[in-house]
């Protein structure tokens, strides 16, 4: 499984803010815009909750494992291999709804801020923007804890995993 990178996340959170602000303007020419929900930054925050107590989770019983203390219970590698995959495509839409509603809060910033309910939209698309960027960062700190000691860059120059040249 290849590690999720933090350069494909802004990457895609660029692209999909620069595609959401040109087409918010395009879409504002032939009528009215969406409305940002009020529960996306909700949805986000807990999303990003739930991601960051797993990490939590699993890094107190692999550290109970590695330290040998009695009673500690075992981590499956099936279900942390699937907590890494749950947060890699959690991290990975919330990089692209995260832009998506990135570029419509510029657009409302720039050119509706005289209308009160845009105002609120694009403080609703603010505190979306943040709240997937803590499921980004959730994401990526599970990510971190699942990471195998082999996965590791070698830093001696010994070559591949587990210091075995390659």
């Amino acid at each position: 499984m290849n590690q999720l990178r933090v350069g494909v996340l802004v990457l895609i959170f660029v692209a999909a803010t620069g595609l959401a602000w040109a087409g918010s303007g395009l879409w504002d020419a032939r009528g009215t815009l969406p409305a940002v929900p009020w529960p996306a930054p909700v949805v986000f925050a807990m999303l990003a909750g739930l991601l960051f107590a797993m990490a939590l989770s699993l890094r107190s019983r692999l550290r109970a494992r590695r330290e040998l203390r009695p009673g500690a219970r075992p981590v499956d590698p099936l279900g942390a291999a699937r907590s890494v995959m749950l947060g890699q495509a959690s991290a990975l839409v919330s990089a692209l709804v995260g832009g998506l509603y990135c570029g419509l809060g510029i657009f409302l910033l720039l050119e509706r801020m005289d209308v009160p309910a845009r105002r609120e939209q694009a403080l609703y698309a603010g505190l979306t923007v943040l709240a997937a960027a803590a499921v980004c960062a959730a994401a990526l700190f599970l990510q971190r804890v699942c990471r195998l000691r082999g996965d590791e860059p070698e830093e001696n120059g010994n070559g591949g995993p587990l210091g075995s040249p390659m």
